[in-house]
Parts: C-alpha cells; sequence; structure tokens
C-alpha cells in the first residue's frame, strides 16, 4: 500500500488513509529557536483539546497535574501489555542487542510522531499515547500472529483492532487514543484525530528506516543497493532518511492544512517500504520463521481450547471448552506471550522439538 491522493485532488500531497478527514490550520513550522527563546507557541486550529478527565468507557476525574491524554501515556507506559513488547519480534525472532524488538519500534515511532506533532503545534501527548500503544495488540513472532490467530477471531485478529479492544481496554484510556491505536494501520478507516494520521506516518517511517537498518547490520542487505529513487530524495544512513521523511510530512501538513507527506518524497517511501518487503521481510528464512510462528501458535491455542484449565487461575475462569469465553481467553493469552514465553510452552506443553521452532537463542 503505497498511500492515496488526497480527496482534495492535490497531485502534491499522498495520506495515508483512503479516507484521510482531518484538516489544521492555518499552521507554520513551529521552529526550535522559538522554543528555545521559551516563546509560547498556540495550538493550531484542529490540534486535539485535552478535556477534564477525558472521554472514557468510564468516567474518571481529572488529574490534578496531568491532561487526559497524559495520564494516558502514562498508563500505557507502565501497562504489561507494553513491557511485554521487549520480548516480542520486530522483524528477528530473538534479536541480538544491536536489532530492534517490538518495544524499541514503539519508542522510536513515539520519537518521530513528537518530532512532527510539535513542529505541527498538535497535541503531543496524544500523539505520544497512540505511538507508544500502537502494537500493544502483537502476538509473538511479528506479523505472523496475525495469520497464526485469526482463524480464531470472527473478522480476523488484527493487531490494530485487538490492541485497542481487548489488550489496552483494561486501562480506560481517552476514546481519541484508543481511535488512534485502532486505525493506525493505512488499510484502516482514518483516525479522528491528526495526532491519529501522524502516528500512522510515523509507524511507516520508523519502521521502514530501522527495519533496513538492522538487516544492513546483519548483512542481508547493503545500503548501495537501495533504489536510486530513495538514495537520492532520503540518503543512504538512517539520520538523512528520518530527517527527510519528517520534513516532507511537516511541509506537506503546513502547506495544505491535511496530513499527508509531499508526493515526490511519498514515491521515495514507497519505493522504500517495497524494497523492505522484497528483500527482508518476504526473504526465504523470513517466510520459513513465519511459517513456525503460525504452527506453533495455532498448536499452543488448541491446546488452551481444549485444556482451558491450563490458562493462568488470574485469568478469567472459563467452564466450557470450545466456548466463545474459552476461544477468547486462549486467544488473549497467546496473543500476549512474548517469543521465548510462546517457544517455552511449545516445549512444555507440547513437547514440540527446537527444530520445530522459530530460530534463534537457545530456549531449552
Amino acid at each position: 500500500m503505497e498511500g492515496h491522493a488526497a480527496v482534495t485532488g492535490r497531485a502534491d500531497l499522498t495520506t495515508a488513509h483512503h479516507d484521510s478527514h482531518a484538516t489544521i490550520g492555518p499552521v507554520a513550522d513551529h521552529p526550535r529557536h522559538r522554543r528555545d527563546a521559551g516563546e509560547e507557541l498556540p495550538a493550531t486550529e484542529g490540534a486535539t483539546r485535552a478535556s477534564g478527565g477525558g472521554d472514557r468507557a468510564e468516567a474518571e476525574e481529572p488529574d490534578p497535574f496531568r491532561t487526559c491524554f497524559e495520564r494516558d501515556r502514562d498508563r500505557i507506559l507502565h501497562a504489561t501489555a507494553f513491557r511485554r513488547l521487549a520480548g516480542k519480534t520486530q522483524v528477528f525472532v530473538f534479536p541480538e542487542d544491536h536489532q530492534r524488538s517490538r518495544l524499541t519500534h514503539a519508542l522510536e515511532v513515539a520519537q518521530v510522531a513528537r518530532a512532527i506533532a510539535t513542529r505541527l503545534g498538535l497535541n503531543v501527548p496524544l500523539a505520544e499515547a497512540i505511538a507508544l500503544g500502537h502494537d500493544c495488540g502483537h502476538g509473538p513472532g511479528g506479523h505472523a500472529s496475525e495469520d497464526a490467530l485469526s482463524p480464531y477471531v470472527d473478522g480476523g485478529y488484527d493487531h490494530a483492532q485487538w490492541g485497542a479492544d481487548v489488550t489496552l481496554a483494561p486501562l480506560n484510556l481517552c476514546t481519541e487514543t484508543l481511535d488512534g491505536i485502532r486505525n493506525h494501520s493505512w488499510s484502516r478507516p482514518a483516525p479522528s484525530t491528526p495526532e491519529g494520521e501522524v502516528v500512522s506516518w510515523a509507524d511507516r517511517i520508523a519502521y521502514v528506516c530501522h527495519d533496513f537498518e538492522d538487516a544492513a547490520y546483519t548483512g542481508i542487505v547493503d545500503p548501495a543497493d537501495l533504489p536510486a529513487l530513495v538514495l537520492e530524495r532520503c540518503g543512504a544512513t538512517r539520520r538523512e532518511q528520518l530527517a527527510a521523511f519528517i520534513d516532507a510530512v511537516v511541509s506537506a501538513s503546513v502547506r495544505t492544512g491535511r496530513i499527508g507527506m509531499d508526493a515526490d518524497v511519498a514515491d521515495a517511501l514507497a519505493a522504500f517500504r517495497t524494497f523492505d518487503y522484497e528483500r527482508i521481510y518476504l526473504r526465504p528464512a523470513s517466510v520459513n520463521q513465519a511459517d513456525r510462528v503460525l504452527d506453533l501458535l495455532r498448536a499452543l491455542v488448541d491446546h488452551y481450547l481444549a485444556h482451558p484449565d491450563d490458562l493462568p487461575a488470574d485469568d478469567d475462569p472459563v467452564d466450557v471448552a470450545g466456548s466463545d469465553g474459552a476461544v477468547l481467553a486462549a486467544v488473549r493469552y497467546v496473543g500476549g506471550m512474548t517469543d521465548r514465553f510462546a517457544c517455552r510452552a511449545g516445549i512444555r506443553l507440547l513437547g514440540l522439538d527446537a527444530d520445530r521452532l522459530p530460530t534463534g537463542l537457545d530456549v531449552t
């Protein structure tokens, strides 16, 4: 998915979602030197305002010191689901020390989102909260977990929806935060806020750049092999690439009042992403790992469906094997596992041989 021509029909603007609708402005780029001087910059028209305790499923009294979106950001940071991202695949199962995990990906997305939201005068805490929580619905083993768990979920397992509606539901987050998490993927409807659309861009910018850097470090790809369009418009290093993509979102949004990217740079981002898919995500070793993840996770779900008593005692009790409640409990539990925990469960509960598991560090 390469993005969309804006609904306005502007040839110079690409949007992340086919129904992108958030408008901002008039807006000027909020430069650093004005912030250095301590100048209080007004929020941009269209930025999401915090109000009281926030619009939540269960009403809460306002915090005396933090806005509702600052509270959301803090709740996500302290959530078990967020901590578990440290043990979940970004690209490489059982990443080595220098490679990204799903947690470091979320942190880098938050940095990119903050950079864009700050310069556009948007609600930075909301953008951060959405960014930090956007992948909390991911299962172990990366995107392969979605294929593995989809047969058990009505409508399929989508990490964005699952994260907002199941994983993070106990946190009682604001509707704007949950909406941004639920709809950050480009295949989903557009988020309801400009901050949510910023995170949609920040997610893609971050993973395209850092997944390539990780693969280059391990020798899977060579920076010289990048398409000429990427090298010419964005450079060969992560620093150059992030700067080019962030600047292109800011300049397009300032110019048009829509959250998007300059079309020529969006073309380079699309070419970069296609390169990553062909050379990294879909290389034979990655496909083999994905197949092993799929087999492992389905076997685990099937085990817990047949033996619901093996689920943790602190989980909601499940009385009938195979019931809707049992399916939800099994998928929720397996989806919450880290890579290492899932592999160990496969050995302990299913008697799987190590050669049938995703390869990586010793998990015995």
